[in-house]
């Protein structure tokens, strides 16, 4: 092997939920050949970025070696590991391998991005192999709230990998997969080198329970109700949204799908087989002649998205739907870290409504997609690695991780996104790290998260706007007009109109300024950014962004 390494970088997905994007590579340091797993997005909120429609992770380091990268391989069809594709599609130029119903989620998303889909490659599972330079890889169903979700078998020159993607033990998940036992202990059985593994639930210790336990409780509470009927959950969360549908069905309720998202996956989940015996749904203009007490609505938004039917409905109508007082609105799902403030927005809108709204609180409607800790210790018994690197999870989670595998024995390190682990030997080490950091969606247009643009709109949002023009007449002698555009600013001062005050002063202090200031435009506008700055900190106590224009005419 010689000086040959193999080593695993996150990118993404190593300190927060969402936004997964990993790096294997083996082959002599700084050329190695490359394979990356997944490419997510996380989700923005206006608190800390207004305005922008995603985030990914930070892929200058791969785009730089775009030549030595050999494949990529997409773990499941979830937006935070598959969201990034077709927005670094062209910059990376590699194949790209999937299991049948996450390949057609990619190839629409490159599509309706004007991609060509020529390189989206439809693999089988384990044990079929694909190679990738040095790496042999094998897709091996697990169980998660997506169907067709795999753990990563890379066999390596220094070893077999297993990099877990999202996973959870359901032996009856409704939809999809089960996680089988028998094959795991057939992978693990010619030893594994390493296990990079799911941390997002370690922190529960709550029994791990499956999809089908729902069903009973969920047909019950549906049961109950004498009004409309909503539930929300994951649009790609195919097993749920089926448990829900046969519930509503088996207690007569007709049964009408809201919003694109959720439709769009059913209809990917039937195509490609994954999706049998789905109830018959009605379509939405249908669904108003039909009772409220028989119907029942499943919808988007269960993460308080502000475009999604869930958060349009508890704002006022939704494709002619509006909720009522007595109605009930079940959220099967959990709120994503980050999201609680939208979920809750809409949650208080409903009851504001009289809508009767019922969260996972209790347990009994919602099943995690991930492993709790017990399942984690299963699964470590399960694989017997001699390295468990925890991935998936902010940082509390993966430190958690870390600590239950030395409580166990278990060779573990810490690695967040940017650090590069050698991971050639039985002990991991840090090799290096790299600038890991996030770029933004504006619009569209992708910009880094330093460049300032974002750090503007808040600047704003906290202190206001205060836009001046200035017209500098040169002849017959030197005088001044002032315009004042204020934005996300009190109108009014202490007594008088802020824009006079404003123009009274800055005029002022223009006319008596000295001969040399009035000469070039860049010393009168720090003279009248001084004056704004300091008249509107004693009219208003605020300090706002500022923005001077100037022009001369003679």
């Amino acid at each position: 092997m010689g000086n040959r390494r193999l080593i695993y970088l996150p990118l993404g997905g190593a300190r927060e939920v969402g936004m997964n994007a990993y790096v294997y590579g083996y082959g002599e340091p700084d050329n190695e050949r490359l394979i990356l797993v997944d490419l997510g997005v996380a989700f923005p909120n206006m608190e800390t970025t207004p305005g922008i429609e995603l985030i990914f992770p930070d892929m200058t380091w791969l785009e730089k070696r775009a030549e030595r990268l050999e494949a990529i391989f997409i773990t499941h069809g979830h937006e935070d590991h598959v969201g990034g594709i077709p927005h670094y599609y062209g910059d990376l130029s590699a194949p790209i391998f999937a299991r049948p119903f996450t390949s057609r989620i990619i190839s629409r998303k490159l599509s309706e991005y004007g991609h060509s889909i020529e390189n989206v490659q439809t693999v089988l599972p384990w044990p079929k192999q694909i190679e990738a330079g040095p790496f042999k890889v094998s897709f091996l169903p697990v169980s998660h709230s997506i169907p067709e979700s795999s753990s990563l078998v890379i066999n390596t020159p220094v070893g077999r990998i297993i990099h877990t993607g999202d996973l959870k033990i359901d032996l009856n998940p409704v939809v999809g997969d089960i996680f089988d036992n028998a094959n795991w202990r057939r992978v693990a059985s010619k030893g594994v080198h390493a296990l990079v593994c799911d941390s997002t639930n370690v922190f529960s210790n709550r029994f791990g329970r499956s999809e089908s336990e729902l069903i009973s409780e969920i047909e019950s509470l549906i049961s109950r109700s004498n009004n409309l009927f909503v539930a929300t959950t994951f649009a790609s969360n195919i097993a749920r949204i089926k448990t829900l549908a046969c519930a509503g069905k088996r207690v007569g309720r007709s049964i009408c799908l809201l919003g694109r998202a959720m439709k769009q996956m059913i209809e990917t989940a039937i195509d490609t087989d994954v999706l049998r015996d789905f109830p018959e749904v009605i379509r939405p203009e249908d669904a108003h002649n039909i009772p409220r007490e028989n119907l029942m609505l499943l919808v988007t938004g269960s993460q308080g998205e502000r475009r999604a039917a869930s958060a349009q409905l508890a704002r006022g109508k939704y494709m002619g739907f509006e909720l009522k007082k007595g109605d009930v609105f079940l959220f099967s799902s959990k709120t994503i870290p980050g999201n609680e403030r939208g979920v809750l927005r809409v949650i208080n809108q409903l009851s504001e409504k009289g809508v009767d709204v019922i969260d996972d609180s209790s347990g009994l409607y919602h099943v995690s997609g991930h492993a709790n800790r017990s399942d984690l210790e299963k699964l470590h018994k399960l694989v017997d690695p001699k390295i468990v690197i925890p991935m998936h999870g902010e940082h509390r989670h993966l430190q958690e991780h870390v600590k239950l595998c030395e409580q166990n024995g278990i060779q573990s390190l810490l690695a967040v996104d940017g650090t590069m682990v050698d991971i050639s030997k039985n002990k991991p080490f840090i090799a290096d790290h790299i600038e890991a950091g996030r770029d933004y969606l504006d619009g569209r247009v992708i910009i880094g998260a330093l460049d300032g643009v974002v750090r503007g709109r808040i600047r704003m949002a906290l202190n206001g706007l205060v836009a001046i023009g200035i017209v500098q007449v040169k002849k017959p002698q030197i005088s001044f007009r002032c315009d004042v555009t204020l934005i996300g600013l009190c109108e009014f001062g202490k007594e008088n109109s802020l824009k006079d005050i404003l123009c009274e002063e800055i005029i002022a202090s223009l006319m008596s300024a000295k001969h040399h200031v009035l000469n070039k435009h860049e010393s009168i506008k720090d003279l009248v950014r001084h004056v704004v700055r300091k008249t509107v900190s004693f009219e208003l106590g605020k300090s706002p962004e500022i923005t001077v224009i100037v022009n001369s005419v003679c």
